[in-house]
């Protein structure tokens, strides 16, 4: 199926081992809706559990339940995590700084762990595979260029995966894999440089580790997209890479959602003049074969480093009688873009809007970017001098600095969404782009949460912007032209412990989106600077992780820096309860129900898991 764009437009340590092997069988096999069985809860990416336990009514009665360390065995660092367990038949699996465990999820007490030699697993999270055809279920995981399988009842390795249980992927992924049926899918990381290898999306057999597919990113000679290159820039082309820290497919039609990366370098781009597909675009592909079946490309030539950095989340958008299957897919431009998931076209429209030109010597921008009609952005995408923040929105010390920050940068430059970065000629002085939302993107790796009950979506979005030119190269250098900024790079300053963005507050916003219609039914302003006076500390914090959505009507986010976990109702936004964490916590919340019938909520604050259930 073509695009609705064109390409022009558009090892094992085991503990207590022996105890619990026959319980962990027997748990594995009773698997119930009271599980977490992935990443995001569900293939469809919605971070929505139907436990009902905790509710509006009594989340307040929330209590701690247990914590587990997730520091290496010698307790030197802080793996500063951003995992998120999952729960498979009253078992926990999930990794730690140096290691993968199991855990009781009703006691935090470790039932084997797996001890990774020569790297580490990734921080984000492990995925689970049921097992068949006389394989025992598996747990899956990555560390470096090595994807590793493990007994789930034993942590010990998968003899049959691979070469004693693991393949070399050769290009790096450190994050979640995907598990479909039979098929694991991995992303790809790819080093920063000139050129190298391409960030390709594969595919291996859960059983045998052999490879089934692999998805070129950057098109090659004779397919679509492979023109929207210019001349041979495709070659070796570093990016446009399947980065995020997990994945989403339609189960019902066997279409897996690949969310790609930008190309490097992403300031300069005139060695590549095109759309350069598939960069800033969510591909869709057939998960069985990696036949390509459509595309929605984000940006056209990228010059932001803003592309999708999670997959989409999938849902029916329900309305008069009809269903059409949807999804949406944040970026770190601020914009959410809400498709139809068989087609890729825009269910509320998109408009090309024309951009300008770069003065950057040899630079192509393209003439167009595509804006969503609805819903608006969800980050601020524009800065005006009105902007700056004043003493009676903080404090007068923040303001202070905030002005001498300026002083200091001189001319500053924004056009609002897409701002290009100016240019330096000759290393003259000269102004500075103030790019809103900064390289760090509004929306980031979270993704959104899809509610069913509400047909609501949500998505975290943080305001930092980011200073940066374009400077002549020095001699020899790969590219004739590189982006320079001042250090800090951020349009921020310290205060004491905290860094404060210079733009009014709010900060960071959770945003309700009704899917229905496309328009914003409530944001609210998340996370607080407790530096500031009382009364003023109410500003909204940046954070990059999402929310977790449950049928008690509550949204739990952990995102924001000021080390909280939130709870909100999912009608209005409002903040229902909130708890001190002993840790950042930049990590997408989960939720399952135990043995003992309780239900837990569970969030990863820096080096520790930590749980709560109702007292």
């Amino acid at each position: 199926m073509a695009s609705h764009q064109t390409v022009i437009s558009r090892c094992v340590l085991l503990a207590g081992a022996v105890v619990f092997f026959g319980v962990v069988g027997r748990q594995i096999a009773a698997q119930s809706e009271g599980d977490w069985p992935m990443y995001r809860g569900n293939h469809a990416g919605t971070g929505y559990s139907s436990l009902s336990q905790i509710s509006a009514h009594n989340v307040s009665d929330l209590v701690e339940s247990w914590r587990y360390s997730l520091a290496s065995d010698g307790g030197s660092g802080q793996p500063n995590s951003q995992a998120t367990a999952i729960v498979i038949g009253g078992v926990m699996y999930l990794p730690a700084a140096d290691r993968v465990v199991a855990l009781n999820p009703v006691s935090g007490e470790e039932i084997w762990r797996y001890t990774v030699e020569d790297g580490a697993p990734s921080r984000r999270g492990v995925a689970y595979w049921a097992g068949g055809e006389g394989n025992p279920p598996r747990i899956i995981f990555t560390a470096g260029r090595r994807l590793l399988a493990l007994d789930a009842e034993t942590g010990l390795p998968a003899t049959e995966f691979g070469q004693s249980g693991e393949i070399d992927m050769v290009i790096p992924y450190n994050s979640v894999p995907m598990v479909y049926e039979n098929i694991v899918i991995v992303g790809a990381n790819t080093p920063r440089g000139a050129s190298g290898g391409i960030g390709n999306a594969r595919a291996f057999d859960a059983r045998s580790g052999d490879k089934i597919w692999e998805f070129s990113s950057v098109p090659q000679p004779g397919s679509l997209g492979h023109d929207s290159w210019a001349g041979d820039s495709w070659m070796g082309r570093l990016g446009a890479n399947a980065w995020p820290f997990y994945f989403t497919v339609d189960a019902q039609r066997g279409l897996l959602y690949l969310p790609l990366a930008s190309p490097i370098p992403f300031a300069y781009g005139g060695d590549r003049g095109g759309a350069n597909l598939f960069a800033n675009a969510l591909v869709a592909v057939d998960i069985r074969s990696g036949e390509y079946k459509w595309h929605f490309q984000t940006i056209h030539h990228d010059l932001w480093d803003h592309d999708p950095p999670a997959p989409p989340a999938l849902f029916n958008i329900v309305s008069d009688g009809s269903t059409v299957p949807a999804l949406g897919v944040t970026t770190k431009s601020g914009y959410l873009y809400i498709l139809n998931r068989v087609t890729g076209e825009p269910i509320f429209g998109v408009e090309e809007r024309a951009m300008p030109a770069s003065d950057v010597p040899g630079e192509q921008t393209f003439p167009t970017q595509p804006i969503p009609l609805r819903p608006p952005a969800l980050a601020r995408v524009s800065y005006d001098p009105a902007d700056l923040v004043a003493a009676a929105d903080t404090s007068a010390e923040h303001a202070a600095a905030c002005a001498e920050l300026l002083a200091d940068i001189g001319e500053i430059y924004n056009a609002g969404a897409f701002t290009l970065w100016a240019y330096r000629p000759d290393g003259s002085a000269g102004k500075a782009t103030l790019l809103f939302p900064g390289l760090t993107g509004g929306p980031n790796w979270g993704g959104a949460a899809f509610d069913p009950n509400s047909g609501y979506i949500f998505v975290f979005s943080q305001d930092l912007g980011t200073f940066g030119w374009m400077e002549d190269a020095e001699d020899g250098a790969v590219f004739p032209y590189v982006r320079r900024a001042p250090r800090p790079a951020n349009f921020d300053v310290r205060i004491g412990e905290l860094r404060l963005p210079c733009q009014k507050p709010p900060w960071g916003k959770l945003t309700a989106v009704d899917s229905v219609t496309g328009d914003v039914v409530w944001q609210q302003t998340v996370g607080v600077s407790e530096n500031l006076p009382p009364g003023r500390q109410h500003t909204g914090r940046p954070g990059r992780a999402a929310a977790l959505v449950t049928a008690g009507e509550l949204l739990f986010i952990a995102a924001t820096d000021d080390n909280r976990l939130r709870a909100l109702a999912t009608a209005t936004g409002e903040e229902l309860w909130v708890v001190k964490l002993p840790g950042r916590g930049n990590a997408n919340p989960m939720t399952y129900m135990g043995a003992d019938g309780k239900q837990y909520l569970l969030v990863s604050a820096t080096d520790s898991m930590v749980a709560y259930h109702l007292h």
